[in-house]
């Protein structure tokens, strides 16, 4: 599989039979790279997975939907919300389902965070946050934990889905600082790779993945930090 960030939550996975989107908060990213466009990422992709409602992940979601068929895939109350802006291909889900889409299969997780869009006046309430699991025949499994604090139930998303690949927020403020990410990661996971996001974007929320990587200590060796608009195979 191919790894492709575009700056705080937004990822790319390439595999045989899937160009999957996560979070794809592009226009209005500080972080995303101005040598590419919504069209580039947009390319070729088949499925779109919001792991909640707020406007830095939804991003530019309901575009590339309308303009590519692709599929999303979220929790109930987001699909629904997207169906009323025109969006036609969903697959619903909620915490603990997991669903074969053909190329992967694809399980929603906790996440302790909120999840809301901003309307006119007033807040729309778009269901519970989510970690994302997928699932791709013969490749790692990946965990992108979405927004989220640390919790103790972290230890059975391990032991049920053995994640090897950890998409990681460590911006602090609004989900785990790095001191707290790097706990999460040595003490409930095995990860082989870990990719750490959330951070880097916006000004008040930390600047680098230094206090991250320092406090992985002995598995520091297993983060990757990216540059947005890089590319890794894992």
């Amino acid at each position: 599989m191919k790894l492709t960030w575009y700056g705080h939550s937004a990822f790319k996975i390439e595999a045989e039979d899937a160009a999957i989107l996560i979070d794809p908060f592009l226009t209005g990213n500080p972080a995303f790279p101005e040598y590419l466009s919504t069209e580039q990422v947009a390319d070729g992709v088949t499925h779109v997975i919001l792991t909640h409602g707020h406007d830095d992940h939804i991003g530019d979601a309901i575009e590339i939907l309308k303009n590519t068929g692709a599929m999303l895939t979220s929790n109930f109350e987001i699909c629904m919300w997207a169906t009323r802006q025109g969006v036609e291909n969903i697959n619903p889900m909620n915490t603990g389902g997991m669903v074969n889409v053909g190329a992967f299969k694809v399980a929603l997780t906790k996440a302790e965070h909120s999840s809301s869009k901003q309307g006119d006046g007033e807040a729309i309430y778009l269901g519970n946050p989510h970690g994302v699991i997928i699932e791709v025949p013969g490749q790692k499994v990946l965990y992108h934990m979405g927004d989220t604090d640390i919790f103790s139930d972290m230890a059975l998303i391990n032991e049920i889905y053995r994640p090897s690949i950890g998409l990681v927020p460590i911006g602090d403020r609004f989900t785990m600082s790095g001191k707290v990410a790097a706990m999460a990661c040595n003490r409930f996971f095995q990860f082989d790779t870990i990719v750490p996001c959330h951070y880097g974007s916006f000004p008040i929320i930390d600047e680098t993945a230094e206090t991250f990587v320092g406090a992985m200590g002995g598995n520091a060796g297993k983060v990757a930090s990216m540059t947005p608009g890089s590319s890794i195979d894992i």
